[in-house]
């Protein structure tokens, strides 16, 4: 009976540690690629191997279908004697207590079937069949490594030290920046070449004259090394607006681009004319989900996005962080060269080279290229996660706003734009919301002093001509709305959300100009509308006694209790602000709903939800301005791809640019 016991209770934990080493599995593999599962599984692996071979060994091929007791009396010889003359006597017959007694037990037993489905589901071992024993088994075994697939191959099988590769970065109307990585020393000097590509390669330059399709010299490098990770930059200059080029670079990689319109323009190019189309997204995990029969670096996100592509005439790609995930799902170790292998390993994708042959991109960087939440500042590692992003990217992007700072600004076509950098001033996460409870001020930065200043400027800067869109970029999301690690979120730092919301709202009081911001991070897509407070808000404008001539019962202009005199700003409602957060372009999506509608106020709704998408592995967003000739408001049209299909889209305008102040202009909003 112990041992019955015993083996009841190693047969349940074999079954338990084989369907949670399963769906452990699944879900690391197909669905969240998280760093605890990895030894979760192989301690389930640990409980699971022993338990397997003492239920092989003990499991009997049989079952009892009967068993059957036959009892018999038999009496001594003598006493058989004695009974026949009593029943002769026909006297009662009474047995002798020395009776003997005969117990014959008859057992039927039947050999068990094979147990097919239950061996194979449950992963324990078949009474009868080795085979599905050693199959069941196999299929564990199997996906521990197929866990161990996907968090180590690449490191220790793909390390890409000979990558060689090219890329095109920041294009402006004039000139164009190209990546190059050779670390074979016998391919110095590298040259680059470039021409006038539009087919059929002839054409009209502006003037009238007709364009140089001869190549011509970008430069050269003389020598590369490990100092920049065998990389190097080429800036092509001198070039012609809304036109398409191709470059070459002598250790055979090539590309195309096309320079953006001038500030102010939209394309006048056939096919984009009348328009300025740009993408953008975040997060990038090579083999997820995991496919056992894809190459280690291949993107099933890239794919999706190369398909896309072959629809939509983008200017360049606006990358919002997490192009790398240094610490998912495991980390591998926190020096510069674990940090430069895994820039390499996503150039190295063969996936790559479809996204960025005719596509630039633009880079920002988030928590993952240096650690998940990262509040350190430039602390610890991020020197080391710092080096390859500088070399890889930075190096090609836009210029920086401050020589030696992160944040970029830069202008094309009818848009300018402000790249953020949310982690390198930002305040420790502290699990407060930013704000002062009394008071509404803020009390802990996202952008450090100098950033805002500069966000702020740029926010009031007047704008060329047709410049028509102000956008904010932003590599983690400016709603609210996401309860999930709001911490490391513009949740956090609510206090100068506001400030940089006012003068948001500023833009569009003046009119003519709108302001979006867009932001990747969370995995999921949302929509969000920032509209401004119905009621405005009470500012201070100035101390002392009223002017000569004032009418101290204005309800505009009037002083207050305490001397200073205020006035009410009203921002109309065409001055909403709209964020649009796409990710991943390739990862994993959250299992549950992390994004809910919230505000900041009792009195209005102030982070609306427009559109909320959870599901799906790719996500991008594309996003087009036009400004028709005959009115007077740009429209910007964003359109959102999920696994490479277009899912959702959304159109706004651009606030009137008319006289008049605050609700008024919302008379005449369209």
């Amino acid at each position: 009976m112990a041992n019955d016991g015993l083996n009841e209770l190693v047969k349940y934990s074999t079954a338990i540690s084989s369907l949670g080493l399963r769906l452990g599995a699944y879900v690391f593999l197909r669905w969240l690629d998280m760093s605890p599962f990895p030894p979760a599984i192989l301690a389930l692996l640990a409980v699971y191997i022993p338990s397997f071979i003492y239920n092989f060994v003990h499991t009997s091929p049989y079952e009892v279908v009967a068993d059957e007791l036959d009892v018999v009396a038999r009496e001594p010889p003598a006493a058989d004697e004695d009974v026949q003359r009593q029943r002769d006597n026909r006297d009662p017959v009474k047995l002798d207590d020395g009776r003997e007694l005969e117990v014959e037990e008859t057992i039927v037993l039947e050999e068990k079937g094979s147990q097919p489905l239950k061996t194979l589901l449950t992963g324990l071992p078949s009474p009868t069949s080795f085979i599905l024993s050693a199959l069941t088994f196999a299929i564990n075994l199997a996906l521990v490594v197929m866990v161990w697939d996907l968090v180590s191959r690449g490191r220790f099988f793909h390390q890409s030290y000979e990558l060689s590769m090219g890329r095109t970065g920041y294009v402006s109307d004039t000139s164009a920046r190209i990546l190059v990585r050779e670390p074979d020393a016998r391919q110095y000097p590298i040259f680059v070449s470039y021409r006038y590509a539009d087919p059929p390669y002839i054409g009209v330059a502006p003037g009238g004259m007709p364009h140089d399709s001869a190549w011509k010299s970008g430069g050269s490098i003389d020598w590369l090394d490990n100092t920049t990770d065998f990389t190097g930059t080429f800036t092509l200059s001198r070039l012609t607006s809304d036109t398409r080029y191709q470059w070459v670079v002598s250790n055979n990689h090539t590309g195309f681009f096309t320079t953006a319109p001038r500030p102010g323009h939209t394309s006048e190019r056939v096919g984009t004319i009348g328009s300025f189309t740009f993408l953008h997204t975040s997060c990038l995990k090579n083999n997820f989900p995991y496919n056992p029969f894809a190459h280690t670096l291949s993107n099933a996100g890239l794919k999706h996005l190369a398909t896309a592509l072959q629809s939509i005439k983008a200017q360049f790609m606006l990358f919002l962080g997490d192009f790398i995930y240094i610490d998912v799902p495991r980390r591998h170790g926190s020096t510069v060269e674990d940090y430069r292998r895994e820039y390499r390993q996503l150039y190295a994708s063969p996936d790559w080279p479809a996204v960025s042959k005719e596509l630039p991109w633009i880079h920002t960087y988030d928590d993952h290229e240096v650690a998940n939440d990262w509040d350190g500042n430039t602390t610890g590692i991020f020197a080391a996660a710092n080096d390859p992003y500088q070399h890889y990217h930075v190096s090609v992007n836009p210029s920086a706003v401050r020589q030696g700072q992160s944040y970029f600004s830069f202008t094309q076509g009818p848009a300018t734009f402000f790249m953020l950098d949310t982690r390198r001033y930002r305040s420790p996460n502290d699990n407060t919301n930013g704000t002062d409870p009394v008071t509404g001020d803020a009390t802990k930065t996202m952008l450090g002093h100098q950033q805002l200043s500069d966000l702020l400027d740029w926010l009031k800067r007047p704008e060329a001509p047709g410049v028509r869109w102000k956008i904010v970029v932003s590599s983690i999301p400016f709603t609210k709305n996401w309860w999930f690690g709001a911490q490391d979120t513009w949740r956090g730092y609510l206090g100068e959300r506001q400030i940089i919301l006012e003068a948001m709202w500023d833009v569009g009081l003046k009119g003519g100009i709108g302001v979006i911001v867009l932001s990747g991070d969370r995995h999921e897509f949302a929509a969000t509308a920032f509209p401004p407070p119905p009621d405005g808000k009470e500012e201070i404008i100035g101390l002392g006694p009223i002017a000569i001539g004032a009418n101290p019962l204005n309800p505009i202009l009037a002083p207050s209790s305490t001397g200073l005199r205020t006035r009410r700003k009203r921002w109309p409602l065409s001055a909403t602000v709209h964020e649009f957060s796409a990710s991943p372009l390739s990862m994993f999506y959250l299992p549950i709903r992390t994004y809910a509608e919230s505000s900041t106020s009792e009195d209005y709704l102030s982070d609306v939800c427009i559109k909320y998408v959870l599901d799906g592995n790719s996500k991008f967003g594309a996003v087009s301005i036009s400004s028709p000739a005959t009115s007077d408001q740009s429209i910007l049209h964003y359109r959102l791809f999920v696994d490479g299909v277009e899912a959702w889209s959304y159109t706004i305008t651009t606030p009137p640019d008319v006289g008049g102040g605050g609700r008024a202009k919302d008379a005449i909003w369209g």
